[in-house]
């Protein structure tokens, strides 16, 4: 029994380490690139093209126009800390750009998107993710605010299961609690937090610098990891005894790191509502699948511990016996990320 529990504990605790060797921009990223296409004449548009920066170093993703679209004006590009934006005005002749490919060389090199929005001059749109797995599109008929929903939903969906910061600190939580019902409390806390500050900062209402946001958040996650230990040690902490408050207090600043993400694409005028109701749907989407898989190995781990009476009993056995090892990998990777994203400010 003590070596099947001292296998467990280091198989747990090397798969959180490996967090510890992505980039910390990887902890949000990756974002996705952005199009936008507006039509400001009959057949002529005005084209933003933004492509994320990580590291330093431009995603290798280029913009490829239809054939029959020339510039108007000589491109502007414009280099800010976290992206490359570049403005171009186009004629694409009396078809337009109907029924035209746009290519996105490069793309199926990456393991991000481009959210591409068009939008005609009869002010009729549409909202499409374009994937690695078919770096183009074709503009075609107009398809409103469910195409934007999609789109969005499966931005959230993508962020959240990219955002390992997140994640981890949806594991911490999962650690501290000893029960189903404090579970539910905890992550409808969280969620209820961070629709707030997400919905707030995306709409304008509040300006956060997004560098110090990131430290914070790490910071969250080594203070949840502190938590588990003093839980192993018999102390009941703050976050042990009323997990909800905490997980809805640092909800509120992990809120403002989904928005972050969010800004970076950009919220469609016209359909700002639909964008963000899916986009939180998306995030809360993924957030449930990562609980029900982490749950799932938990039990897997513990019925590999004992009987199956020993699983009906307590469904949690394996959360109490790992709590240690994943409290150290867990903040060692959030003091890693602490660390880094200060020495980028």
């Amino acid at each position: 029994m003590i070596r099947r529990r001292e296998i467990a504990g280091r198989a747990v605790a090397v798969l959180l380490a490996l967090f510890a060797l992505l980039p910390a921009a990887r902890a949000h990223e990756v974002r996705p690139a952005y199009l936008e296409i507006k039509e400001t004449a009959s057949g002529q548009f005005s084209v933003l093209w933004r492509t994320p920066v990580l590291a330093g170093m431009r995603l290798p993703v280029v913009l490829k126009l239809p054939d029959n679209a020339r510039n108007l004006h000589e491109p502007v590009v414009q280099e800010l800390p976290d992206s490359l934006v570049e403005r171009r005005w186009i004629d694409a002749g009396p078809e337009g750009l109907a029924a035209r490919r746009i290519e996105f060389p490069g793309l199926q090199l990456t393991i991000t998107d481009v959210l591409v929005r068009v939008e005609r001059l009869d002010g009729t749109h549409f909202t499409e993710l374009v994937r690695s797995s078919r770096p183009w599109l074709e503009i075609a008929a107009p398809r409103g605010a469910l195409a934007t929903a999609g789109a969005f939903f499966a931005q959230g969906v993508e962020h959240i299961l990219l955002g390992f910061d997140h994640l981890l600190f949806v594991l911490g939580l999962l650690f501290l609690v000893g029960s189903w019902r404090q579970l539910i409390l905890a992550v409808s806390a969280f969620t209820v937090a961070h629709s707030i500050t997400l919905a707030a900062a995306a709409l304008g209402f509040v300006n956060v610098p997004q560098a110090p946001v990131e430290a914070a958040i790490a910071l969250s996650i080594m203070f949840v990891a502190a938590e588990i230990l003093r839980a192993t040690r018999g102390e009941a902490g703050l976050a042990e005894r009323f997990p909800w408050v905490v997980a809805f207090a640092f909800g509120l600043l992990h809120g403002f790191g989904f928005a972050g993400a969010l800004t970076e694409v950009g919220l469609p005028e016209q359909d700002i509502a639909v964008a963000l109701l899916f986009f939180n749907v998306g995030v809360e989407a993924g957030q449930l699948l990562f609980i029900a898989a982490a749950v799932t190995v938990l039990a897997i781990v513990t019925r590999a511990m004992g009987s199956r009476d020993r699983v009906r009993r307590d469904p949690w056995h394996a959360e109490m016996l790992l709590r240690k090892p994943v409290a150290y990998a867990i903040g060692s990777v959030a003091a890693f990320w602490v660390i880094q994203r200060i020495a980028a400010f």
